[in-house]
Order: C-alpha cells, then sequence, then structure tokens
C-alpha cells in the first residue's frame, strides 16, 4: 500500500497490540508515526487470546488478519473436570460460525509488527518522562535507558499504549484512582506439552468456588494455562512466591493428580504471569494531544475477553478519525472517544458480570448454575441450539460489532 505524507508527527509509547495497530493505520493515512517501547527488543510468545468480530473486522481492514491466521480447529476438544479426574464433554463456542478465533498474543503482535512499514521508527529501551503541551502539539523528554541520554522532540500527537500501569497516564493525565481492583489473581503460562492424560488439542475447565484452572486449547499446540482466584488481600498475595500463593488459593483439599500436575507445571515454567485483575476507568482518555488506547485507557480485565479485539479496533479508528479530521486532532480524538466509550463500557460492564462468572464463580450458587448450563449445552440436541443462541446473545453480539467501521 502506498503512504503519502499528509498528516502529522505521532509519538506512539508502546510496541503492543494497541500501538501497533495505531501505527499501521496513523501510517496508511498519511502520519509519521514514531513508536517507542521500554523493553530492550521486540517481545515474543505469550498466552491464548480470543479474537472476536470487532477484532477480525479491523485487522482485516488494517491487512494482517490473514498474517495472524487461526489456532481453532475441529480437534480442538473442551472437558468440566473435578480434583478426582472425572470429565465431561463440553461444547466449545470457538467451534461455530460467529465465534471466537483462538489465538497467542504472539501471532497478533507478529501479523502486526510484520505489517508496519519499514520507514516507521521504532525506538528501544525508551521511555517517556516528561510531556508538555501547547496548542498545535506537544514536547515529549524521552530517555534511551540503554545508552542513559534524553532528548526532547516535538509532535503532534501522543498515543499512550503502553498497558495498564501507563507511563503516559501518569504523566498527561489526574491517574489517581483509575486502577479499580476486582479483588481476583490470576496465574497464566504456555505449557509445552498436553496435559497428563489429555491429547494435543484438548483443554480443560476446572471450576470451584471462588477459584477455577483453565486450559485453553489450540488445534497445532498445547494448552495455555490460567488459574484464577478471588482473594481478600491481594498485597498478601504478592507478598509470597506466586507458585506459593497458588496453592494456598486451592487449598485446604488435597488437590488430586490433575491439580497437583497442573500447580507444578506452572511452579516449574520458565515464563509465567502472575498479577491482580484490575480494570482502568477513566472519565476521559484524552487530553490536549495526548490519547490513550487500549488498555492504558480501558483495561477490560481477561474476563471480558476483549483486551485485543477492542485494541485493534481502537488503533484503527484512531487513524480513521484523523483521516476525516483533518488538520483538528482535538476533534478527531472527541470523535474517535465517542465512537468508542459506549463499546468500551459495555464491554467493561459485561466483563464484571457475565465475563468473570464464566471464568471463576464467584460461591456455591454461581457453580451450581454455571454446572446446569454445562448440562444443557451436552444435552443432544438442545446443546448445539443452545450454543446457537448464545452466539447470538446481546452481549456475544457486543463482542462481534464492527466498531471501527469506516462507514458509520
Amino acid at each position: 500500500m502506498s503512504h503519502i505524507r499528509k498528516g502529522g508527527r505521532a509519538l506512539v509509547v508502546g510496541l503492543g497490540i494497541s500501538g501497533m495497530a495505531a501505527a499501521v493505520r496513523l501510517r496508511q493515512v498519511g502520519w509519521d508515526p514514531v513508536v517507542v517501547e521500554r523493553a530492550p527488543a521486540r517481545r515474543s510468545g505469550g498466552y491464548y487470546i480470543a479474537l472476536f468480530g470487532s477484532g477480525v473486522a479491523s485487522a482485516r481492514r488494517l491487512g494482517v488478519l490473514e498474517r495472524i491466521g487461526d489456532r481453532g480447529g475441529p480437534q480442538i476438544a473442551l472437558y468440566d473436570v473435578d480434583r478426582s479426574g472425572n470429565r465431561r464433554p463440553r461444547v466449545n463456542l470457538g467451534s461455530f460460525d460467529g465465534g471466537p478465533r483462538p489465538l497467542l498474543r504472539g501471532d497478533v503482535e507478529q501479523g502486526l509488527f510484520a505489517a508496519l512499514p519499514d520507514d516507521v521508527e521504532i525506538r528501544f529501551s525508551t521511555v517517556p518522562t516528561h510531556i508538555v503541551q501547547d496548542g498545535s502539539g506537544a514536547v515529549v523528554t524521552l530517555r534511551d535507558t540503554a545508552a542513559d541520554t534524553t532528548v526532547d522532540e516535538r509532535f503532534d500527537l501522543v498515543v499512550g499504549a503502553d498497558g495498564m500501569r501507563s507511563t503516559v497516564r501518569g504523566l498527561a493525565f489526574d491517574a489517581r484512582r483509575c486502577l479499580r481492583p476486582l479483588d481476583y489473581m490470576i496465574g497464566v503460562t504456555l505449557l509445552d506439552r498436553p496435559v497428563d492424560g489429555f491429547g494435543l488439542s484438548d483443554g480443560l475447565i476446572l471450576a470451584e468456588p471462588g477459584r477455577s484452572v483453565w486450559a485453553f486449547p489450540f488445534a497445532d499446540r498445547a494448552p495455555s494455562l490460567l488459574f484464577s482466584y478471588r482473594t481478600r488481600d491481594i498485597d498478601a498475595e504478592f507478598a509470597r512466591p506466586p507458585a506459593a500463593s497458588l496453592r494456598a488459593a486451592f487449598g485446604p483439599e488435597p488437590a488430586g493428580p490433575l491439580l497437583e500436575g497442573l500447580l507444578t507445571r506452572y511452579e516449574q515454567a520458565s515464563d509465567a504471569l502472575f498479577d491482580s485483575v484490575q480494570q482502568v476507568r477513566m472519565p476521559s482518555w484524552r487530553r490536549g494531544r495526548v490519547v490513550l488506547i487500549g488498555d492504558a485507557a480501558w483495561c477490560m480485565t481477561l474476563y471480558s475477553g476483549m483486551g485485543v479485539s477492542s485494541g485493534i479496533a481502537g488503533g484503527e479508528l484512531l487513524g480513521t478519525m484523523l483521516q476525516r479530521h483533518v488538520g483538528d486532532v482535538p476533534g478527531a480524538l472527541r470523535a474517535w472517544e465517542a465512537r468508542m466509550r459506549p463499546f468500551i463500557r459495555t464491554q467493561q460492564d459485561s466483563a464484571l458480570v457475565t465475563g468473570r462468572r464464566m471464568f471463576t464463580p464467584q460461591d456455591r450458587k454461581e457453580l451450581i448454575v454455571r454446572a446446569g448450563l454445562g448440562r444443557l449445552m451436552r444435552a443432544p440436541g438442545l446443546g448445539r441450539a443452545l450454543c446457537r443462541k448464545l452466539l447470538d446473545s446481546k452481549d456475544m453480539r457486543a463482542k462481534n460489532a464492527d466498531v471501527a467501521a469506516p462507514w458509520t
């Protein structure tokens, strides 16, 4: 695609999914994006993500959908299990048309990175330390942490795509009280072989009141493992080694061979995530020439399943609005937020109720309801009809809505 320069110069902070989607689209509409990344090199790998219709539509228009691929397939199987090793087949919504596409986060990042034009400048080991705005732009102090040098540069737009604990948010916004803890913890890793006793493309769910374990299946590799549990003291969870906190959360009952094997696999993993579950809630994602996008603006938690899809869509729509409002960056940002905010609010609210209940039932009542739904979904004939109804639910329609559609 030809990229004619007709926009301004933009600083994109963060070489993650939202940042790269924004940079790709900005370049498509004639802007000059400069991408800075705190890490010394592009990160690879990552864990399970689901790509919903909103993300698929934007990825297609950005020209990255084929590069991203699809790790789903008919061979994928999903089971409800318990500590004794009993298993019951569970219908996988991803196997239906309109269901989410299972991927690794690294699949999406690699597809977006490959789509970045060669003339997009990327600076690693670089962080913003100061932002000063006037009516026509922003002067940003950038620190090269590897060389221990700083430089002041002027940009027409600053895009903060640097995650839930955003540096840009702290520099340019009143960021107090925007992080809202949900009193849940997660532990995540990518398995290097199937779960013991299961096939390569088999996944499982072990759900108990206030805690759960998921092994998210792929068609072509071993699953991604997720532990999720409720806590009354987040600080105490971080005061111990992650594996110790996980074992405490899933005790004091005997783990049994299956759960013990999963806990051990997490403990021995060379790359694992352990973190609290928090949403970002802000009254505005823009301030002058600075805008936040993705988790920096609206982290919805993994319980929404929409972090990647919303990040791609938000990045695409940002460029589209700048293209529509040539010479009026504040107007473009207002139009962008007006379109994105209702969509994001719906996803955030859904994550607190529907999504969280699906991942981790809060109490025995929620567990009984969840088990009953599972039995209905396994019923011959009725199960597939119920799955189709779920895929046509208000929540699923919202996830599949093409929020960044250029004709809207």
